[in-house]
């Protein structure tokens, strides 16, 4: 296959693949794959990686991935390793002058570590590095490709991804940091890696040294194809974004600071990257796709609000290590229950089927999976039947033997789901979460103001501190100018003043007591200022105070949006990142708002929206009709069809449901990246998927961090330190 023949069958034709697979894709094919050349494809190789590139692989492939490339094992760069003088050796590292001179040093003298080495760099080289490679003519044989890969980002999810910048909050919102190497270290490497996701999309990489390696690399690109990147390459899209961002905003009484201008100036650095890509053979020369770049402070609700979604519940309520969480699941000997530790990620198709839904549907969904799996499935009927003393033949015996190992993966899985959910609906009784999520989104949507909080914190006083420190959050969102100078220190006095409570009854120091607030917590909320916010967000002062009467007009920080399919109770909240891609995608993002570092005419603007509004060609699956429902029950709505897959009888989403959605996006518009400076949210991440169905158009989130609400509050509390250590943000 040529290379222009991949540029005729690009994402649009043939198999769709998402973000992930064609990032996972490379990493085995194009890097691993490219070294099984002649004699050396059945021969087992060392693959070595540094602390970047390790991640990155970690976060795309399996082990088995790896060891089914011809991998037998994974060395640390800089940890003292054996000499394999009779295996060859991957590098895939990073392109800086400790990592060169530590692969010299493996690969030079008269008794090298490895036979011959296949160098992969995660980004652009500079030219000296290459120089300093080129000096040492007794490496340069034993060299048998030299290139960059041009990946350098973590893939989270099959549409998102991030730059692993867990304190990019404090770099570059913190105070004192204009300048600061961190907040520059911070901005360049942010840029490199950003640029490296559309570099990487483009199906080719940048050979090195050609005048040296010119027939070595001939041999292996040739090679490379009849180990499977020939059909990798009829399907990777090429990319050349039009970069957006948010521009900075100054009111009238105010300019713009230099956080505002933090967006514009990570555009600058992306766009300077991928201008270094554009003399790549076969790069785009015209933008195929949208970058947006925005921050934090474009919505600062959504990082602290309560996600009703499985996975969000699971996130914010459970204590889990990233992915992975320890579950106590029902002993199958009526013993003690069994401590069992288990990953939630793609892999798993009950997790990837019901991350999306409401706490209360995926509950009710699994139960329902559970019930008629069992009815279903012949060795669970042929059990029951051994149970109740009923004669079973040896034809069925065999039978009962040969299903028993799928039926009991399939009862664990199901099981599993169902002791999580669960917990997670005892978590939300115990803390009285219905209660205070109707609280926050009635604040966010007008429907309760000042006195409802006052209400809610005399009512609940065995409610958590972090709970009611979330409430205040949303609240100093919605009305941002009673947080105006020195007013933060005085709310809590303000509150208990106008509460129809007598200061005799309640001083102020007691109140605070009695809201378990702390001078650190109000210091989390002071510190949402050092982030700024949205032009949606900022209301002019004066239009609200804490004198109650029936004709006061609250505040509100959404809109309903009335055009959306019903859904469940406490199920109204959506991210303000929604309505901007949504405008994004046709076209009616206000210029003065979103600027764009090169700037599209009205032609490309056309074709841009011609691309948007494409359709998938599938029907959304129907919906499942209502039933009545208890007088307590959390449902009020039906879960809209988009976060709704095709269900199978055993559990599982099937193997033909999951093609079937990948043929659902063949013919998808433009993809859109939106990159998010400070974190992104699992309410954003959400918004991303809907609106990939919704749009025909693949979104693909980016952020320097993904964070749940207690991962966001410690970074906001460290955002006035002069000195943040990495040990303060590790969760």
């Amino acid at each position: 296959m040529s290379f222009s023949d991949s540029e005729s069958s690009s994402s649009h034709g043939g198999e769709y693949k998402f973000f992930r697979q064609v990032t996972r894709d490379r990493l085995l094919f194009e890097m691993l794959g490219s070294t099984r050349t002649g004699d050396s494809k059945s021969t087992w190789k060392v693959l070595i990686m540094d602390k970047v590139t390790v991640k990155v692989m970690s976060h795309s492939c399996k082990m088995s991935d790896i060891t089914d490339q011809g991998i037998s094992l994974v060395e640390d760069l800089f940890r003292r390793r054996e000499p394999m003088t009779s295996m060859d050796a991957i590098y895939f590292i990073q392109p800086s002058k400790e990592n060169v001179v530590m692969f010299l040093s493996d690969m030079s003298g008269r008794e090298p570590l490895y036979k011959k080495a296949y160098v992969f760099f995660s980004s652009s080289v500079p030219k000296e590095l290459v120089n300093h490679i080129k000096c040492d003519t007794s490496v340069l044989p034993r060299i048998g490709a030299l290139r960059e890969m041009n990946l350098e980002y973590f893939p989270i999810d099959n549409q998102a991804f991030i730059t692993d910048h867990e304190g990019a909050l404090g770099e570059l919102y913190g105070k004192n940091v204009e300048n600061s190497r961190r907040f520059d270290a911070c901005m360049n490497t942010m840029a490199t890696r950003i640029a490296t996701v559309f570099a990487s999309l483009n199906n080719l990489v940048r050979k090195l040294l050609n005048s040296r390696l010119k027939k070595v690399s001939t041999s292996n690109s040739m090679q490379t194809r009849n180990y499977g990147l020939g059909s990798y390459l009829g399907f990777s899209p090429s990319e050349l974004p039009f970069v957006r961002y948010r521009a900075a905003q100054a009111t009238d009484d105010s300019t713009a600071t230099f956080r505002d201008s933090i967006p514009a100036k990570l555009a600058a650095g992306v766009w300077n990257n991928i201008l270094k890509y554009k003399c790549i053979p076969n790069f785009p020369q015209t933008e195929t796709c949208e970058l947006l770049i925005l921050d934090r402070s474009i919505d600062q609700i959504a990082p602290v609000i309560h996600e009703w979604t499985y996975d969000a519940m699971c996130h914010d309520l459970l204590e889990m290590d990233g992915n992975k969480y320890a579950v106590e699941l029902p002993s199958k000997t009526s013993g003690n229950p069994e401590k069992k530790e288990v990953l939630l990620e793609d892999q798993d198709l009950v997790w990837l089927e019901l991350r999306h839904a409401h706490i209360a549907d995926a509950s009710e969904r699994l139960h329902d999976k559970m019930t008629t799996f069992v009815s279903k499935n012949k060795a669970a009927q042929m059990q029951q039947s051994a149970r109740d003393g009923s004669e079973i033949s040896t034809r069925d015996l065999q039978k009962i033997v040969q299903a028993l190992p799928k039926y009991n993966e399939q009862v664990e899985k199901l099981t599993l789901h169902i002791e999580i959910a669960g917990k997670i609906n005892s978590v939300i009784r115990e803390l009285g979460l219905r209660d205070l999520g109707q609280l926050e989104q009635d604040l966010v949507f007008g429907d309760a103001g000042a006195k409802d909080v006052i209400s809610y914190l005399r009512t609940k006083q065995d409610a958590s501190p972090e709970n009611k420190l979330r409430l205040l959050m949303i609240y100093a969102c919605v009305y941002p100018e009673k947080f105006e100078g020195d007013k933060a220190s005085k709310l809590m006095q303000d509150l208990c003043l106008n509460s129809n409570m007598r200061q005799a009854d309640v001083c102020p120091l007691e109140f605070v007591k009695l809201a378990r607030l702390s001078n650190e917590d109000m210091k989390v909320v002071n510190n949402m200022k050092l982030l700024g916010g949205s032009s949606e967000t900022k209301k002019t002062s004066g239009g609200f105070s804490l004198k109650f009467d029936n004709q006061k007009t609250k505040q509100a920080a959404r809109k309903d949006r009335t055009d959306e399919e019903e859904t469940w109770q406490l199920f109204r909240f959506y991210p303000v990142l929604e309505e901007v891609l949504e405008k994004l995608s046709k076209c009616e993002l206000p210029k003065n708002e979103y600027s764009c570092m090169n700037d599209p005419s009205s032609t490309d603007q056309e074709k841009t929206r011609r691309g948007s509004v494409r359709k998938s060609h599938a029907s959304p699956a129907p919906s499942i009709p209502e039933r009545k429902a208890p007088a307590q029950s959390m449902r009020s709505r039906r879960t809209t069809t988009w976060a709704r897959t095709s269900n199978s009888d055993d559990g599982y989403s099937s193997d033909s449901v999951l093609k079937s959605a990948s043929k659902e996006f063949k013919k998808m518009g433009q993809r859109i990246f939106v990159f998010i400076i400070g974190g992104a949210t699992r309410s954003e991440l959400r918004a991303c998927h809907k609106l990939t169905t919704k749009l025909g158009r693949e979104i693909v989130l980016g952020c320097s961090s993904l964070d749940d609400p207690p991962q966001y509050i410690t970074k906001l509390k460290l955002l006035s330190e002069t000195e943040i250590s990495m040990d303060a943000l590790r969760f």
